[in-house]
């Protein structure tokens, strides 16, 4: 299976300071397992055969990153992050095309304080859109019954969950089509709040891709903790 499966570069966003974790530092550089977050959402592609190299988009002057042993393998390629999530990712996209990267190169965004990504659920995303004219996401049907709250925070209606989804990370857009769709939806002022979206505005359809739920996103001392927990962490 994995002679199939396209190559891709890989994107790591990772210039957040994460608030909402109330942390001394940002928290993809809390410890899991006796890793960093964001060292456990870099394995999964770095030990990844079909991986071509990784730009990670990091904050200025950011004093954590350089202890990190991964810091000295030369697949990974620091570029400075922005503003915003869609300034990181197209910085690191201006990075890759510098350095030679083709527009039809797959590039797989994925959020760096996601560290419990499947090597399944990477396969399974890279060999159901290798061929695809868009590209596409990992993502969750939704579950739970669905409201939707008027401005007063009362129910103003139950949404039909049969056509929701959560959207996850990685997603997997060709290099010059995401380059261009971030680049005008930057420009337009059009809200960006993830890769898929800016190719949705550009006028696309991206593709859905089931994965497992456990592929979480640590916004929350809660989710951390969940994660120490399923992993039999007890370390703080």
């Amino acid at each position: 299976m994995t002679q199939s499966l396209p190559a891709f570069w890989a994107v790591i966003p990772a210039a957040g300071v994460g608030a909402r974790m109330a942390a001394d530092r940002p928290k993809q550089y809390l410890q899991l397992g006796g890793l960093t977050i964001l060292e456990h959402s870099l394995l999964c592609f770095l030990d990844h055969p079909r991986l071509k190299g990784l730009v990670i988009s990091l904050a200025v002057d950011d004093p954590y990153w350089p202890t990190l042993p991964c810091a000295l393998d030369s697949r990974i390629q620091p570029v400075a992050g922005g503003k915003e999530r869609a300034d990181s990712v197209l910085n690191a996209l201006l990075h890759l095309h510098a350095s030679g990267a083709d527009d039809n190169d797959w590039v797989l965004v994925h959020d760096a304080a996601r560290p419990n990504l499947a090597r399944s659920d990477l396969d399974r995303l890279l060999a159901e859109l290798a061929d695809d004219p868009v590209g596409g996401l990992l993502a969750v049907p939704a579950k739970d019954t669905l409201k939707r709250a008027d401005a007063s925070g009362r129910v103003a209606e139950t949404v039909d969950r049969s056509f929701i989804w959560q959207a996850y990370t990685p997603q997997m857009f060709r290099l010059g089509a995401l380059h261009r769709a971030l680049a005008d939806g930057l420009v337009s002022n059009v809200s960006i709040t993830d890769e898929a979206s800016a190719i949705e505005w550009a006028g696309h359809s991206p593709r859905l891709i089931e994965g497992r739920a456990d592929n979480i996103k640590v916004t929350r001392p809660e989710d951390l903790e969940w994660l120490r927990q399923r992993r039999g962490d007890f370390s703080r």
